[in-house]
This record gives structure tokens, C-alpha cells and sequence, in this order.
């Protein structure tokens, strides 16, 4: 694999100790870098780097691709912990209904949403799924994306759950980014089940959870647990389910309502929640100390017009908060990193440090991956993103809209170099 120098970068940027794998509350604002640096890859991961004063010099050639980074800053690529990029179609028919005043909830009742996309994929073949999902993907990894977190839950059938599950492992295989995949069978009611829901409960637990664990088909389980979704017991019993197959819960709660589902996912030692648009005091008390990363995903509420999640009291209740893009075709049709960025700041109030610190270090944690993604720092992945020249960090937040990266590298392989378009 080719060695990759970096030189004259106005600076590295979230340069945490290779020890660090979170950074939590009033910490999330401090985002190291190093001004006027170099760094060096070899073999895919980071062996070196510095100030340009410190500079080694170059002692070996061979096969090894200079990049000039004068006014331009190295990040660690995007890690997004929260997707649901393989999906059969979109559902731009009700972003109008939307627009004529129906709620997401309202669209549901009438047979859209999760349940109009399970059909749909239902009907697809895996090679169709498959395509579409690849294509997603790689402009992901052109924005940015090093690392993502793809759920199933558009199939709500053991056999297309399966299908969907053996789609991502396929991606897994055939792309360069890292994936995590998680099962989300109870994502929604099946039609089938409407009048025994208990009986889909028992096919996720008895059925669904142990072939996915034998077969190594996915890293986590998932409940959407809501109102009028799953509630906080047939959470509680699919999370205690997948801890004993050796799959940890990363779980939707708290998008329209507050009903216990955060404490049942702290208790059963969830990885991540993930929404959070509506939190109580006791909600954000029992996530303190518990190791459970909230993961925020603002570009849902954007979409939706739903409240934005309270990150500010997240941050200062002493938290490690998570930024993800939460793709999917009904409430986010977007895996655009660089908008979460924005988001984040003009939305959430989050500075632009602690905003990079969401979706890097943060993010890498809440899938497990943080020993490897997340920070420059020897011996981490090499795997970042290098912008165009800039005059500083929050420029890259300040000029929403506007394409601010120039290369994109994950695992020591140049992915985007230059202006060229995919």
C-alpha cells in the first residue's frame, strides 16, 4: 500500500491522545490540533506526525504520494453512527404531504412511512437493494464518510430482515469505509402482526436474534421505542435478547415522546440512544455516568420540522453527545455529514469544536470504533479528510451549502483527490 505524506497543513485538527476514545460535556469545546503540520501514513494507518519545525524529512521515495495542504486543514473523516441507507425507494409523496399539513404520525396511520417502505423492499431483489445502497454510499464517502452505522427495519419479515441484513454485509465487503450493521426488526408493527403483535416480538427474540447472531450478520440490536411503535417492555425484552446472542442495544427513543424508554436503555447497557428530540429532566438524569451515548440527529428535525434536541443541556449535564445524519427516505433523505455540521451550530448551539467532536471522536464511540477512527493520532486509521483552503475551522459550518472538501482518504487509500466529481 502506498505511504502517504502530508505537509504545510494550516493545522491537524482533533488530534486527541490515542488513549482518548469520548470527550464528554464542557471537554466536548476542546478540539487539539497542531498549526502548521505534517502527517505520514503508511499501510493504512498514521505513523507519524507534527508541527513543520519538527519535520523528519523524507528518507524513502518509494511509492509514496506527496500532498501540499498549504491552507488547508486535516480532519478526521466523518463517522456516522446512525443510517438507514439500504432502502428500496423514495418517498417524496409524502415530503408533499407534509407541505399540505399532515403530520409523520398522520402519514403513518394511513399506511405510509415505515410501513410504505417495507413493502416496497419487500418487492426488490437484493441486487436492486444492493446497487441503490452503493451509489448512496459512495456519495457518502465523498462528502466525507469514513465510518457508518446501516440498520435493517424496511423489511419486517424474518426472510426480507434477512435480506436486507445480507445487502449490508455485501457493502461491508465491496466498499472501503467501515461498517456497522444493526438489526432493526422492530422498527414498526408488521401489518401481518397488527392483531398479535406479540407474536412478532417472539419471531424477533426466538427467530430473528439468534440466526442474526450465528451468522455474524449484525453488530447491534434496535427497538424504535415510541408511541404507537414498540413500548419500553417489548424493548426491554428484545435489548435482553440481544445481550444474551452478544448483540448491545443502540436504540430510537424519545422522537415524539418521553415513556421510559432511556432508563430501559441505560438498564440494559444500550451503546447509544439515538433522537432525543423530546427529553425530560429524569431522561437526561439517567444517562449521567452510564456510559450510554446520546446521539442527536438534527437533520430529522429539520426535515420533519419537529423540535431539535436539547444539546445544550446534554452537554451540561457532563454528556459525550453524537451527531449522525439518521438517512433514510421518510424523515432525513440526506447522508450529508457537512450539513449535520451546520445544523448542529445554528440549531443546536453547538460550538463548531464541539460539533467536530460529535461527529468524529463521539460518533466513532458510539459504534465501538474509536480505538481506530475519530482522531489523528499515531496509530489510529488513517482515514480524514483534508478541505479546500480555509480561512478557519468554523468557516466549515458558517458556508452551509457550499462543497469545503478537496480529499478524502480512508484506510491509507485516496478516495476523492481534487475537484473531480463523482
Amino acid at each position: 500500500m502506498p505511504k502517504i505524506l502530508i505537509k504545510n497543513a494550516k493545522a491537524l485538527v482533533g488530534t486527541h491522545a490515542p488513549e482518548v476514545r469520548r470527550v464528554a460535556g464542557a471537554q466536548m469545546a476542546d478540539l487539539p490540533l497542531i498549526e502548521n503540520a505534517w502527517l505520514q501514513a503508511e499501510n493504512g494507518r498514521i505513523t507519524g506526525m507534527g508541527p513543520m519545525t519538527d519535520f523528519p524529512g523524507v528518507t524513502d521515495w518509494n511509492d509514496l504520494t506527496v500532498i501540499e495542504a498549504e491552507g488547508r486543514l486535516v480532519l478526521p473523516g466523518w463517522c456516522d453512527p446512525h443510517t438507514h441507507t439500504v432502502f428500496a425507494a423514495p418517498r417524496e409523496q409524502e415530503f408533499v404531504d407534509r407541505i399540505n399539513g399532515l403530520s409523520y404520525q398522520e402519514i403513518a396511520a394511513r399506511g405510509g412511512g415505515i410501513l410504505n417502505s417495507a413493502r416496497k423492499l419487500r418487492d426488490m431483489s437484493a441486487d436492486d437493494l444492493y446497487d441503490q445502497a452503493r451509489q448512496r454510499l459512495e456519495e457518502m464517502m465523498w462528502q466525507g464518510t469514513v465510518a457508518v452505522e446501516i440498520k435493517s427495519g424496511y423489511g419486517l419479515t424474518v426472510e426480507s430482515e434477512l435480506k436486507m441484513l445480507h445487502v449490508i454485509a455485501r457493502l461491508r465487503e465491496t466498499l472501503p469505509l467501515r461498517i456497522k450493521a444493526t438489526l432493526l426488526a422492530a422498527h414498526a408493527i408488521p401489518p401481518e402482526f397488527t392483531n398479535d403483535r406479540n407474536a412478532w416480538v417472539d419471531r424477533i427474540v426466538e427467530e430473528l436474534i439468534p440466526v442474526v447472531a450465528r451468522e455474524r450478520l449484525a453488530d447491534h440490536v434496535d427497538v424504535f421505542c415510541e408511541t404507537n411503535y414498540y413500548t419500553v417492555e417489548e424493548m426491554d425484552r428484545i435489548l435482553q435478547a440481544g445481550a444474551e446472542h452478544g448483540l448491545p442495544g443502540k436504540v430510537h427513543v424519545n422522537q415524539f415522546t418521553s415513556i421510559g424508554g432511556i432508563q430501559a436503555a441505560v438498564a440494559n447497557k444500550a451503546w447509544s440512544v439515538d433522537h432525543l428530540e423530546v427529553m425530560r429532566p429524569e431522561d437526561i438524569d439517567a444517562l449521567v455516568g452510564s456510559g450510554t451515548i446520546p446521539t442527536v440527529l438534527p437533520s430529522c428535525s429539520f426535515f420533519l420540522n419537529i423540535p431539535y434536541a436539547p444539546v445544550r443541556d446534554l452537554v451540561t449535564a457532563g454528556l459525550p453527545v453524537a451527531l449522525a445524519t439518521d438517512h433514510n427516505p421518510g424523515s432525513t433523505p440526506s447522508g450529508n455529514m457537512n450539513f449535520i455540521l451546520s445544523l448542529a451550530c445554528l440549531k443546536l448551539r453547538m460550538l463548531p469544536e464541539e460539533a467536530v467532536n460529535a461527529m468524529t471522536i463521539n460518533a466513532a464511540s458510539a459504534m465501538g470504533l474509536s480505538d481506530h477512527f475519530g482522531a489523528l493520532s499515531v496509530g489510529r486509521n488513517a482515514s480524514l479528510i483534508i478541505t479546500r483552503p480555509v480561512p478557519s475551522l468554523a468557516y466549515l459550518p458558517y458556508a452551509f451549502g457550499t462543497d469545503h472538501i478537496d480529499t478524502v482518504i480512508i484506510d491509507g487509500t485516496i478516495i476523492r483527490s481534487g475537484t473531480t466529481v463523482p
